[in-house]
């Protein structure tokens, strides 16, 4: 039911995938939006933030927000996506690096930690715990981080019965009998459920600011969206922002995003 990647074939996965493109979607653009209007606010409460972007990517975030004046670091695990990033000439100070090791970088250096990437790709929960323990270091003390996670339910919901892959990923205990899929090491996507965030960040002593649905319904209704005028797409835009902290809408968001401090 989900895409099968060993660690050395994920260079060879990202060398094909256009992250870029995906942002300029609408599907895209609306967790893109959700994401950069938080960020925004919080940073806007900062006095001269320095910001690290851990599994930067291309500099999606990075890149604009460097653009605009801000400190930017960004951190990117895949060769391919680093080289891309640095080709587009922006002040952003990018390195090669894994979120589970960044001692290149001092305690307590950075006001803002982007963590949106890693915690899609490590499977593990040692990776994972280790990645925010990582983040947790770097940020100063009333610094904030913010985590994206991919989701169970939407997994479940549009690879499991929509695309009608549910019977064969039980018979290969891929699911459990709770319907919570079962992490492998060669799995290349992550998929959680609330309880496993609020689990972690348990473990590692961080205390949330906030929780939202980073793209909400939108996953599922991509053709209608896809259709919509600029704008219906733009009123959209708009009931997405403003329900996005509502409990209800959390579990089944194909993303959410959680905003922790230490």
């Amino acid at each position: 039911m989900v895409i099968k990647m060993n660690e050395e074939n994920l260079d060879k996965y990202y060398n094909k995938f256009n992250e870029d493109k995906r942002l300029t979607r609408r599907h895209g653009i609306v967790e893109y939006t959700t994401a950069m209007t938080y960020i925004h606010q919080l940073l806007h409460k900062m006095t001269n933030p320095k910001i690290i972007d851990i599994g930067a990517g291309t500099g999606a975030y990075s890149v604009p927000l460097a653009n605009e004046g801000y400190d930017v670091t960004a951190v990117e695990l895949i060769k391919h996506n680093l080289m891309t990033l640095k080709a587009k000439n922006s002040p952003v100070k990018a390195c090669l690096g894994n979120a589970t090791n960044l001692s290149m970088f001092d305690d307590d250096s950075f006001d803002m930690v982007l963590l949106f990437g890693p915690l899609y790709h490590l499977i593990s929960k040692e990776d994972k715990l280790k990645a925010l323990k990582e983040a947790k270091r770097l940020v100063k003390k009333d610094g904030i981080i913010l985590i994206s996670y991919y989701m169970n339910e939407y997994a479940i919901i549009t690879h499991g019965f929509k695309d009608n892959h549910i019977l064969d990923a039980i018979k290969n205990n891929e699911v459990d009998k709770n319907y919570h899929i079962t992490p492998r090491k060669d799995d290349l996507y992550s998929m959680v459920r609330l309880e496993d965030i609020d689990e972690l960040n348990y473990l590692i002593r961080l205390k949330r600011i906030k929780i939202l649905a980073q793209d909400g319904p939108t996953d599922y209704i991509r053709p209608i969206i896809n259709k919509m005028d600029e704008k219906t797409f733009d009123e959209y835009i708009k009931y997405h922002l403003s329900t996005c902290e509502r409990t209800e809408l959390l579990g089944a968001s194909s993303h959410v995003l959680d905003i922790v401090k230490k």
